[in-house]
């Protein structure tokens, strides 16, 4: 009986991508085994984490690191930190009044939901949210603008969820950041590069474990040494309620090491693998079918397919139908709206591709 059965759950193909909602990514052997080691072992607790976070720090140049349960964990321990300042007494009193350097200003187009709004983490570190610029644009120096004596950090948030157009780039926004004495906190979570956010000189820099890196539920903060040490201490307040077990900081570091090492598919890689399968769509009727690349610019192509108005389905009828199948097949339904559909083939093998041409051919007709 496979855990499948046991537990009478659905079979999945995941062509949405590195999504929580689908468990993310599948490990590696040797993260598998990492996980393993950890789980059958024990140790001191503390000493595990700021040892593994040293080795990290090593590997990537960084003054620390610190493994942490999910990226949106990082976000609440190091903007908490930084407002605490290394105070055991704001540890143990996270909310305090005394402490009233809270705000936290952040590109009004990047308070997005993904899964989460951004402002809830921030909420849970005790900050206050004060956007900058607007939906559609924000300047240097509209984010500078919005500098008070009560700022204690900016948060940038580099992901395809947030608004790309007439934004500032991170580079401007460390530069506003640094010339006000303020930390910039980047939030990368699906990011591809480990190196250069740390050489852009960025004080704090979050990554979910389990997306681009492929490693397990987890999350790991570079940076400078008084952040990630002043995040480490969030363990004795907020950071109690997302302690990370031992078996998935192995499990991680490993993961790291062979991500370093090896790297994850190139996108040329990607649309080789893609073309056999964007023919066989193109040949449905209703549908025109291209490679795009991501929206956020990452080295990440992925199979597009138009939901033509003749077709007698909508592109959000057509995404209910698959995952509604034997097995529930996930595609990127960001641009449902818009009639399109996009496939993420990273996590989709050969076999997977032709269940997924031959479940729309039964959904068209």
């Amino acid at each position: 009986m496979t855990v499948f059965d046991q537990y009478h759950l659905k079979r999945v193909i995941n062509a949405d991508g590195k999504m929580t909602i689908l468990g993310v990514s599948k490990i590696s052997e040797e993260t598998a085994a990492a996980q393993k080691i950890g789980a059958q072992n024990f140790f001191e607790m503390a000493d595990l984490v700021v040892k593994t976070g040293e080795y990290l720090a090593q590997l990537v140049g960084s003054e620390d690191a610190l493994i942490v349960n999910s990226a949106s964990a990082g976000i609440a321990q190091v903007i908490a930190g930084i407002i605490g300042g290394g105070s055991t007494y704001h540890a143990y009193h996270p909310y305090t009044s005394r402490i009233t350097k809270r705000e936290v200003i952040l590109p009004m187009g990047h308070n997005v939901d993904y899964g989460t709004p951004v402002e809830v983490m921030l909420e849970l570190a005790g900050a206050k949210m004060v956007p900058a610029g607007y939906a559609n644009m924000c300047t240097p120096e509209q984010l500078e603008m919005q500098i008070t004596s009560e700022t204690a950090a900016i948060l940038y948030i580099k992901s395809h969820h947030t608004v790309q157009k007439s934004m500032l780039s991170i580079e401007d926004a460390v530069a506003v950041a640094h010339r006000n004495h303020l930390p910039l906190v980047l939030d990368a979570a699906a990011e591809e590069d480990l190196l250069k956010y740390l050489e852009m000189d960025v004080d704090a820099v979050i990554y979910s474990g389990a997306k681009a890196i492929e490693g397990p539920a987890s999350g790991v903060v570079f940076g400078k040494k008084n952040y990630i040490e002043w995040a480490r201490l969030q363990s004795k307040g907020i950071g109690r309620a997302m302690k990370i077990g031992k078996e998935n900081i192995l499990g991680l570091t490993v993961a790291i090491e062979n991500y370093l090492k090896n790297g994850s598919e190139s996108g040329m890689a990607m649309k080789q693998r893609l073309m056999p399968l964007v023919d066989a769509l193109a040949k449905l009727p209703g549908l025109v079918v291209s490679i795009a690349q991501d929206g956020a610019g990452r080295d990440i192509y992925r199979a597009q397919i138009k939901v033509l108005p003749e077709c007698p389905l909508t592109a959000e009828q057509i995404c209910d139908q698959l995952r509604s199948g034997d097995i529930a097949i996930y595609a990127r339904e960001y641009k449902t709206n818009e009639g399109i559909i996009e496939l993420d083939i990273r996590a989709v093998d050969e076999v997977e591709g032709q269940l997924i041409v031959d479940r729309l051919a039964e959904i068209l007709k």
